[in-house]
């Protein structure tokens, strides 16, 4: 073969690799995009899913399981603002602490104070060259974190995500600079759902009590009657009150009405189930709304509340008070009880409290509805 032929294979030869180089690129970059284009329909799906949660703990429920699939961790964890004092961040959504107290960060935390300033997602080791010798960093470190993720709406921060062990691909479990974009993208959709759905929560919240609102429960309520009709399911109100109530604000003051309200709010949450809704009604007044509940299981709910008021040790500065509810029950029922009214359902259940005042108070009765 010439000189002449054999330069011209090589030239052909080159003019086709670089055809192949040039083909590989434009697929490389057009995969490149299909997968933008597709993250981009992911956010809005995101965007969609956060804006029709306004419920609080659904809320943060969503964003756990939505960065656990979009960033292949196997959990997620998040502390938000408390929504009544605004001093701490508080850990939601934890259910591996012992404790029955809550786990915080305080927001004045030089974690916090950073995660802010930096506004980019750290490890944990990145976290602690930048704070130091932070007695908080051991509860960040608890969570066992590959990734922090700040929480930030018009430069406030709202919370802070905690991702946690990662799917490992090709043993490589370190986040892509894509990928932490992404994640921060999650993060500012998060942190707006939160905001609103906060203010929501706020709104509908006795400030004192941290019970839901009169106006709250009757909404509940109107859907909670729907739903127990379609599904031919029981649904039972309690209705309390406060024996003589009165008497603790003229012996000792205001300040121990409130302390004893607080406590009695108290109580009555930890006697009930997550699916159960409770609400301070007015003054001294406080309802119940249990779900797929009949009859001797609504007896039973209210008689272990007011046994365990009864028996409970309040003490106010060095006094030991004596409490006790008075309460009133009443049971939904398509068959024997078809209420007409969230009004007609409540009254019910105050017939109830009113006929346990009559009896000598600290007593439950049960609203028996009229034979048709």
């Amino acid at each position: 073969m010439s000189k002449k032929s054999s330069n011209s294979k090589k030239t052909k030869e080159g003019k086709v690799s670089e055809v192949k180089s040039s083909s590989q690129k434009v697929i490389e970059q057009t995969m490149q995009y299909e997968k933008r284009i597709y993250d981009l329909e992911q956010l809005l799906d995101i965007a969609k899913s956060f804006c029709q949660n306004l419920d609080f703990s659904n809320l943060l429920e969503s964003i756990v399981y939505i960065c656990m699939a979009q960033m292949h961790v196997l959990g997620t964890e998040i502390f938000v603002r408390d929504l009544f004092s605004n001093e701490q961040f508080i850990l939601e959504t934890a259910k591996d602490f012992a404790s029955d107290e809550k786990v915080s960060i305080p927001v004045k935390s030089s974690i916090t104070t950073q995660l802010l300033s930096l506004k980019k997602p750290v490890t944990l080791e990145e976290l602690k060259a930048a704070v130091g010798d932070n007695p908080n960093l051991k509860i960040i470190e608890n969570l066992n974190p590959t990734l922090i993720v700040p929480l930030i709406q018009k430069n406030h921060l709202n919370g802070i995500l905690i991702l946690q062990e990662r799917i490992a691909i090709e043993d490589d479990t370190s986040y892509t600079e894509y990928e932490q974009s992404q994640i921060m993208s999650i993060a500012s959709l998060a942190s707006v759902a939160i905001n609103n759905a906060a203010l929501l929560e706020m709104s509908s919240t006795d400030m004192m009590t941290h019970l839901k609102l009169k106006y709250y429960f009757f909404n509940i309520l109107t859907e909670a009657i729907d739903s127990a009709f379609l599904k031919n399911q029981n649904l039972a109100v309690l209705m309390f009150d406060i024996d003589f109530f009165k008497k603790f604000n003229d012996t000792y003051g205001h300040e121990c009405g409130d302390f004893v309200l607080i406590s009695v709010a108290n109580l009555i949450k930890k006697s009930l189930r997550e699916s159960d809704v409770a609400s301070r009604y007015g003054g001294e007044e406080f309802t119940v709304l249990l779900p797929d509940t009949g009859k001797t299981e609504a007896i039973l709910v209210a008689e272990r509340i007011r046994s365990t008021i009864d028996e409970h040790d309040f003490v106010y500065n060095n006094q030991h008070l004596h409490v006790t509810i008075s309460v009133g029950v009443s049971v939904f029922d398509a068959n024997t009880n078809l209420v007409n009214s969230p009004n007609e359902f409540v009254n019910q259940a105050d017939q109830g409290l009113y006929m346990s005042k009559s009896n000598g108070r600290n007593k439950v009765t049960y609203f028996e509805p009229k034979k048709k």
